[in-house]
């Protein structure tokens, strides 16, 4: 894996651990350099007042458990942009003007051209259109990301660094198949599946529709511990008691984390590669 590079460009102290651990572990342990955009410090998120107790506030809190996950994962370096958590969309935290989702769209574009710029990653990861499950600031950093990687390469694109292309853009996706299973779960529990989570504001069915083709699987069977592990720093945010299903079940039948290949783009709609390395040059 020696000058292998990946980005992964993300909203929040807990995206990097719950939605993409098992395939950081997996790259990290092989040898390749990983880097962590997180753009807001997850000062929104719902903390029970016992979690609180040694911290001064609640983006203090979220940030040492982003510093304990990234430590368990292996980043070789974190940027921590710094913008305010936006909330759940149309809620009031989103009229912030520090929020990520009222931040200008090419000011944070260019705070990803940046990194893209210092840290040369062949391959860079963040969320769908949709935001993974319609967050306001994973459409953000989604935009902007999205932006950025058409101009880090530009070279009438200033920001006082040479230009450089990235080779592949990925967003993240959940399985179908599991993501069924789990709506059918949740509707023979006599749940309501558009109004789900601590707050009520989880929207499984807006999910399902928004879902994007996947095009790669990596395999992570290997890594579920660790992936475990990271995700547990984030205690505040319910990561240390996560309900998971039996290791063997994992290990067997959820072993995979899927991606969406959006450059290049694919020639047809199925899964046709399984690193996110495939097909790219290296330096």
């Amino acid at each position: 894996m020696a000058n292998r590079r990946v980005l992964l460009s993300l909203a929040h102290p807990d995206d990097e651990s719950f939605g993409s651990g098992g395939l950081i572990a997996r790259y990290v342990a092989e040898g390749a350099d990983v880097y962590y955009i997180c753009a807001t410090n997850g000062d929104v998120g719902t903390v029970a007042p016992e979690k609180l107790v040694g911290y001064n506030s609640v983006a203090e809190l979220r940030i040492a458990e982003l510093d304990c996950a990234s430590e368990k994962l292996g980043f070789k370096e974190v940027f921590k942009f710094g913008y305010r958590d936006s909330g759940m969309m149309y809620s009031e935290t989103t009229k912030d003007p520090a929020s990520l989702w009222q931040a200008p769209r090419d000011a944070v574009a260019k705070r990803v051209v940046e990194v893209i710029r210092k840290v040369k990653p062949q391959v860079v990861i963040t969320f769908n259109k949709y935001g993974g499950y319609g967050h306001p600031d994973h459409i953000a950093i989604q935009r902007a990301t999205t932006d950025a990687f058409k101009l880090a390469g530009d070279p009438t694109y200033e920001t006082g660094q040479e230009p450089y292309q990235p080779q592949k853009l990925y967003y993240s996706a959940f399985p179908a198949l599991m993501f069924r299973i789990n709506l059918l779960r949740v509707r023979l529990r006599g749940e309501d599946p558009r109004h789900l989570g601590r707050n009520k504001d989880f929207d499984m069915l807006a999910i399902l529709d928004n879902m994007e083709p996947i095009h790669t699987r990596i395999d992570v069977k290997n890594y579920l511990e660790a992936w475990d592990e990271a995700s547990a720093c984030h205690d505040s945010q319910l990561g240390g008691g996560m309900p998971r299903l039996p290791m063997w079940v994992r290990r067997n039948f959820m072993n995979k984390q899927s991606l969406t290949r959006i450059h290049p783009v694919p020639s047809a709609n199925r899964v046709d590669e399984h690193d996110l390395f495939t097909g790219v040059q290296l330096d």
